[in-house]
């Protein structure tokens, strides 16, 4: 018997809950799954888990042989990654999830160069800001905006996202600019940015010297989607807190006014995730190095355009509200 491919086989069909994603996931027949299954549990004269036709449960002993099995998989895994680092370019494929936003405007333009630097890795790239089964989807590792409060993950933060708060010469036309950040609790109308899973939507935030404020915005719309987000603030549906990489181009075109420009919001931290039965791989690392980078870069750019834009919105003359007919 292949005692470790039974291991790998008995671990996966515990993480995704049935021998059918457990075989896609490995690249494997459901039969042979089975069978290497089978043949471990009468190597143990243990029964690992219950079978129906509808679902796969492990037993008492099934746990207790998960724990260990899926963390000595995890160390070996790892072992044989870093002696393959030393030896060969990393190879492969990864599974990345991230926002559509990000990859659209930060990801995909650099990928010529991550390509030409790990020819042997296949990128699949997940866009979208869903919840995601890292264990049934073969996910290796998700890019996400915000604190992670998922404890069953572990995350490295790769970087941050500046933002600041913009409306569109329409918006700033029709109803005037607020001048101070309460003014958009009662009356100024705000996009809303939906968190689609609590349900409710973000607040507002606002930092100047020691004042700190959070601010429920008063908004006639709400997205979930960060692209649909800079989309409704640039047709003039309401003021937008948004990544300066968003709002560069319409801000330089001039579909975007910065508002407030007194008064900032504490970046938006961003980090890699990925669920703690799973080491991370080499391909991983040196994908993770490679955003690093990116990031880092691209805050750079965002100072530098930043520091132009301040200087010309201060500049200019600010547009009044059209006189009521």
């Amino acid at each position: 018997m292949d005692q470790l491919s039974a291991m790998r086989a008995f671990v996966r069909v515990v993480e995704t809950g049935n021998f059918t994603r457990a075989a896609r996931t490995l690249n494997m027949s459901k039969t042979t799954v089975t069978n290497l299954i089978q043949n471990l549990e009468g190597h143990l004269r243990a029964k690992l888990l219950n079978r129906t036709t509808r679902r796969v449960a492990v037993t008492t002993e099934g746990a207790l042989y998960y724990e260990r099995a899926a963390q000595l998989i995890a160390d070996l895994d790892e072992l044989d990654g870093n002696i393959a680092t030393s030896q060969s370019q990393p190879s492969g494929r990864l599974r990345v999830e991230m926002a559509g936003a990000f990859a659209d405007l930060v990801v995909i333009p650099a990928l010529c160069d991550f390509h030409t630097r790990y020819p042997q890795i296949q990128l699949d790239i997940g866009v979208g800001d869903r919840l995601v089964d890292y264990v049934a989807e073969n996910v290796d590792c998700a890019l996400r905006a915000g604190t992670p409060t998922d404890q069953s993950l572990i995350a490295r933060k790769v970087g941050e996202i500046s933002m600041h708060t913009y409306a569109s010469p329409r918006y700033i036309e029709k109803f005037g600019t607020p001048e101070h950040p309460r003014d958009l609790e009662n009356d100024f109308t705000s996009i809303g940015y939906l968190n689609a899973q609590a349900g409710r939507v973000f607040p507002l935030e606002f930092n100047r010297g020691d004042e700190r404020l959070e601010v429920t915005p008063n908004y006639s719309v709400s997205v979930n989607d960060s692209r649909s987000y800079v989309a409704a603030a640039i047709a003039g549906m309401g003021i937008a807190q948004a990544p300066c990489f968003m709002v560069r181009e319409p801000a330089e075109s001039g579909q975007l006014i910065e508002i407030l420009p007194d008064w900032s919001r504490e970046s938006l931290p961003l980090y890699i995730v990925y669920p703690r039965t799973r080491h991370l791989g080499n391909k991983v690392r040196v994908f993770v190095d490679w955003l690093v980078k990116l990031l880092k870069d691209m805050n750079a750019r965002d100072r530098d355009w930043l520091r132009e834009a301040d200087t010309k919105t201060r500049l200019a003359p600010t547009p009044v509200p059209a006189a009521a007919e």
